[in-house]
């Protein structure tokens, strides 16, 4: 389903020059600052995901396809209780936040913004009240309204081409610019080394039969995933752009 127009985004997002911007501790700590928030947005997609094609309600039902089903709860598992290193358990978030805790990024705000949906306020007001670049605001509103407003196929092709596809190849280039920085990068790495190794190995390709499965061949709905898989792409080459003016300010 890769159109030449997907193609060259996804490259342009590989090439963006963020990655060799970050040279110093503090680069380091404005880049975990804000993309903490992709790595939050990421679970509500996940988490729609889960909604569309596994039974949550009660009473319960049969899933109507159990094979994607299993798919997702495949994901969901390694996602949100995954092996943590020290054997035990924590969601990738989870692990996010500690890394960010180890390299001393700013937690202020994603924790912030966490309390004001724990206390009901919903997300689109949570997120104006929190100190954040505001192209991360905006990454913030694009995933949400994926979730809350997008077809199933559309949430999938987010899914799957805006983070289980390209996060693995994202990551590699993160991973050189960690460990000159004369800090504990213990748990960024290997929150990093899990999502190349479980999204390439595993979660991307399930996403990716998942999404074939909800388009059911059709050439319409394959259509609207390509152009939302686009679109996914785009806004993280935004939120990638707003961290690099700050950086390079």
């Amino acid at each position: 389903m890769t159109t030449p127009r997907l193609a060259a985004i996804r490259q342009q997002l590989l090439a963006h020059p963020v990655y060799d911007a970050i040279e110093t501790l503090p680069q380091l700590r404005l880049l975990m600052r804000e993309h903490v928030f992709a790595v939050w947005d990421f679970m509500s997609l996940l988490k729609r995901m889960q909604q569309l094609v596994t039974g949550t309600t009660t009473p319960w039902l049969p899933n109507r396809d159990s094979a994607s089903a299993r798919f997702i709860l495949e994901i969901v598992l390694g996602e949100e209780a995954d092996e943590d290193g020290h054997g035990g358990y924590l969601s990738h978030f989870e692990m996010y936040r500690e890394a960010m805790i180890d390299v001393g990024a700013d937690t202020r705000p994603i924790d912030a913004f966490l309390s004001h949906l724990q206390k009901g306020l919903n997300w689109q007001d949570a997120i104006e009240y929190v100190d954040i670049l505001p192209s991360t605001r905006s990454f913030v509103r694009h995933t949400m309204t994926v979730v809350v407003d997008g077809a199933p196929h559309e949430i999938a092709a987010a899914f799957f081409y805006g983070r289980e596809d390209i996060i693995p190849d994202m990551f590699q280039r993160l991973v050189p610019l960690l460990e000159p920085q004369g800090v504990s990068v213990e748990r960024m790495l290997h929150y990093l080394r899990r999502h190349i190794e479980v999204d390439g190995d595993s979660h991307g390709p399930l996403a990716k039969r998942l999404l074939a499965r909800l388009c059911e061949g059709s050439p319409h709905a394959e259509q609207e995933a390509n152009s939302a898989a686009i679109a996914a792409l785009q806004a993280r080459v935004k939120l990638w752009d707003g961290i690099y003016a700050r950086i390079t300010q």
